[in-house]
């Protein structure tokens, strides 16, 4: 095993206090939750000031740290707010802060320099590259993609000197984090890049092709749902592959599952640090723990490198617990004779039940048939009961021979929670003791951190003076000294300088102790304490500042703007030239004669995805000289870089999606352009990217025109553009849609699935087209066309100048009108004139009802 130069944190989730001081209690190194509005996580209960306040102090007597998710796309409108947020919960106690929005780390690296920031999952880092643009940056930490494989892990520590935070533990989204629109679309403009995710991966759909066919197999009815992660079998991979810190996930479950999964890698953490063995009967108790938690069954698929079937919890998705065993008949409770088959399948029953693992008293059992799958029950476990026992248990109604039960609840987890949170300290610091009794001079205890030598409480009390009778024993006084009581420590070690021959009362001893007890918290707490000096600082005036240099166009400045956090005044505006092309509107297109078309339709700026360039053959001089500007993908792993690289050219557009290429796009002098995944919704976040080489963005359509309205104006030097017609992408993922169809031949390039229309049917009827790629991600789009050319006019006044029609799903004729219809709607802007309205059965996305 690789040596650490720091010990491996085990990261703990919490929504709220009570599960806080559970995941205190079962040994994390450190805790992330919640603060406000501003997290991926705001249906959670969340802390108040005061609830946070005490939960830092009680995590810094133990040791621990505390980390604040503002792991969220911050609106423009929202900037101060953030950053007072941050600013608050720094004076509270936090240690570190999980950051989504470039703009808000930015403005945090500039106006708090001190305040330690780490790069969320959100942000989509899934390689050397972009973690090494990270650092530059100043990040202290990054939270790698969950897709990424133990390997990619390890090659990242290898090439880049920084903490990493890898997944270790719990629920995973089936679209690389941070490019998911499904719900934003889907459910009411419910973004989860906002905190406000509806989960419609966990719901049904039906894989339909063109011709209405269904190509779900049975079985397999939730196609967009994983399974759970869980690493405990394969922490030392992970700490081989350099994770500094172990996430666990779930800051919407309960102190009962928290405490659980804690303690649980905790203690196989412990082991595996210690170098001791774990035995197999140790190995199982701690998974059979794991498994009577809320899970959806487990994989370490994306760990393993893959991405397939067995990642998947096609069936269920809601708990599966764990199989304990299985139903060996029923009895109805009472007289049944005469009534109707049906009415005695309505009666209560007692249903017998052999164990093929231990329950215990109380447990929640889920009873239930592969026959009648949606006709389960749930029964208690009356008593303790080891494997192979037949136990009885009562029933609504009888329930057939073979149906699986399942352990959904553990009572002995919730009393484990509960009795954690009856605990007065969570958890006690151990600490190291060192007593001083010297005839003649004052009585000390000295009380050290035994994780932190360097942090010290000193007390003296009573001058030392000769025994009368009985002389104290260094025994004596590792027995009293030790005895903590009710403070947040407990002794672990004792240096004891005795004279002989020295007398004493042990109260006065128990006086000093505690004095020192005291004197160690203090020492502990002083660090925080002292962020309290000083006034808060005015984020309202002082985010964005002179220096920023944004332009603006001021005759679209609202007054009102003009102190906001991203608002500069006018005079700020000047010192930036505004851009000097002429709108345009741009196609993204599928082939040379998609191309074409557009460009005959009235389309000046030609955009391809790399797939397509290789697919017709181009090479990126070709498409340069065609002028074709490279689209590149939403994911850009190590293996993405030889396909990808090579497409961005020196001088040239290109239009990138993920930090990595971002980073090597502005080394090489391109002229990058963001893609919306790379999200820009705030004047901060405009300005940081365009220092550190960002040409243009293309603005995410998850923004409302109001919101469009207030950032566009300053866009400095960038170009802005934004998508107006097409079908918006809503997920991307590593796992191939195509697989529910249960015929994967795993040879991307011979598929003939690939090549039909598939579309995925929802609950609700609405149909989402399906694409999958050479190399198995799949897209999914939104079913519903996005016509936005009617707010061209309001577009272009507010500084939008590219409009982008996507042409992914449409055929040639479809492109050509839909790019005259772009271009009607943008001469009738120059030409002061309305434009058509919007086509009949199409969205206009979320320019009006925004996201939550």
């Amino acid at each position: 095993m690789r040596s650490y130069s720091s010990k491996p944190e085990l990261l703990a989730p919490a929504g709220g206090p009570e599960p806080f001081y559970a995941a205190l209690a079962a040994g994390a190194d450190a805790i992330y939750c919640g603060m406000g509005s501003f997290n991926a996580r705001r249906k959670a209960d969340n802390f108040t000031d005061e609830t946070f306040e005490a939960a830092c102090r009680a995590a810094h007597l133990a040791g621990a740290r505390v980390y604040v998710t503002v792991n969220i796309v911050i609106k423009d409108e929202e900037m101060s707010q953030a950053l007072a947020l941050v600013e608050r919960c720094w004076r509270l106690g936090a240690d570190a802060f999980i950051i989504q929005d470039w703009g808000l780390f930015f403005e945090i690296r500039r106006l708090m320099p001190e305040v330690e920031t780490h790069i969320s999952t959100q942000a989509n880092i899934h390689d050397a590259r972009g973690t090494a643009w990270c650092k530059a940056a100043g990040a202290d930490r990054v939270t790698l993609s969950r897709e990424l494989s133990v390997d990619e892990i390890a090659a990242i520590h290898d090439a880049v000197d920084i903490e990493l935070e890898v997944f270790s533990h719990g629920a995973i989204c089936f679209c690389y984090s941070g490019v998911c629109l499904l719900s934003s679309f889907t459910s009411r403009g419910r973004s989860a890049n906002r905190g406000m995710c509806a989960q419609p991966c966990r719901l049904p759909y039906e894989l339909i092709d063109e011709t209405g066919r269904s190509w779900s197999k049975p079985g397999r009815e939730r196609a967009l749902c994983p399974r759970d992660t869980c690493t405990a079998d394969m922490l030392p991979r992970l700490l081989d592959a350099g994770a500094h810190a172990l996430k666990l996930e779930g800051r919407m479950k309960a102190p009962d599952y928290v405490h659980s999964i804690v303690s649980a890698y905790r203690a196989q953490l412990d082991d595996i640090l210690a170098g001791r063995e774990i035995l197999e009967e140790t190995a199982q108790a701690r998974y059979r723990q794991l498994k009577r938690c809320f899970n959806r069954d487990f994989t370490t698929e994306y760990q393993e490198g893959r991405s397939g079937d067995e990642m998947m919890s096609y069936e269920r998705s809601n708990n599966r617990g764990q199989i304990v065993g299985e139903v060996l008949g029923s009895k109805p409770l009472g007289n049944t004779k005469g009534l109707k088959p049906d009415d005695k399948r309505r009666r209560a029953a007692w249903t017998r039940l052999r164990l093929s693992e231990p329950v215990g008293k109380g447990d929640l059992l889920e009873l239930r048939h592969d026959d009648e799958f949606d006709q389960f029950l749930t029964a208690l476990a009356p008593d303790d009961a080891c494997a192979d026992d037949v136990i009885e248990c009562r029933t609504a109604r009888p329930m057939p021979a073979g149906a699986r039960v399942r352990l959904i609840r553990s009572q002995a987890a919730l009393d484990a929670a509960e009795a954690a949170l009856k605990r007065p300290v969570a958890r006690k610091r151990a600490v190291d003791g060192r007593v001083i009794s010297r005839i003649g001079e004052p009585f000390a205890v000295e009380l050290s951190c035994a994780d932190g030598p360097s942090i010290i409480g000193r007390a003296e009390g009573f001058i030392v003076e000769p025994a009368r009778t009985k002389a104290v024993t260094a025994e004596d006084l590792i027995e009293h000294v030790g005895r903590m009581g009710s403070s947040p420590f407990e002794a672990v070690s004792f240096d004891i300088q005795l004279d002989e021959g020295c007398g004493m009362g042990f109260s006065a001893v128990h006086k000093v102790r505690a004095a020192a007890c005291e004197a160690l918290e203090r020492a502990i707490l002083t660090p925080f304490d002292r962020r309290r000096s000083g006034a808060p600082l005015d984020f309202a005036a002082i985010a964005i500042t002179a220096d920023s240099c944004l332009a603006v166009a001021p005759e679209r400045v609202d007054p009102s703007l003009s102190n906001s956090a991203s608002a500069p005044s006018r005079d700020d505006a000047k010192c930036a030239p505004a851009p000097n092309t002429s709108p345009e509107i741009c196609a993204l297109v599928t082939s040379t004669d998609h191309a074409a078309a557009a460009r005959a339709a009235g389309a000046t700026r030609m955009y391809m995805s790399v797939d397509d360039l290789l697919a017709a053959g181009l090479s990126p001089v070709d498409g340069c000289e065609r002028g074709i500007i490279p689209v590149l993908d939403e994911v850009s792993r190590q293996m993405d870089h030889e396909r990808l690289d090579p497409w961005i050219l020196p001088g040239s557009p290109v239009a990138v999606a993920t930090i990595s290429e971002f980073a090597l796009g502005a080394e090489r002098g391109t002229s990058v352009e963001l893609r919306s995944c790379i999200p820009v919704h705030n004047v901060a976040c405009m300005r940081a990217l365009a220092e550190r080489g960002a040409a243009g963005a293309w603005l995410s359509p998850e923004l409302t025109l109001a919101e469009i309205e207030r950032i566009a104006p300053h866009r400095g030097s960038m170009e802005l553009g934004l998508m107006v017609l097409g079908a918006p992408r809503v997920m991307t993922s590593e796992h191939c849609i195509l697989q529910v169809t249960g015929a994967c031949i795993h040879d991307c390039a011979n598929c003939r699935l690939r090549t039909r229309d598939f579309k995925l049917k929802n609950i609700d009827g609405r149909m989402l087209p399906v694409r999958t790629g050479l190399n198995g991600r799949s897209h999914l789009y939104d079913g519903v066309a996005l016509d936005a050319t009617p707010q061209i006019p309001a577009l272009l006044h507010a500084g939008v100048t590219r409009f982008l029609v996507d042409g992914t799903l449409m055929d040639a004729d479809e492109l050509a009108r839909g790019v005259a219809r772009a271009k009607r709607a943008l001469d009738a802007a120059l030409a002061g004139r309305t434009p058509d309205k919007r086509m009949p059965g199409s969205s206009s996305g979320c320019l009006f009802q925004g996201v939550e």
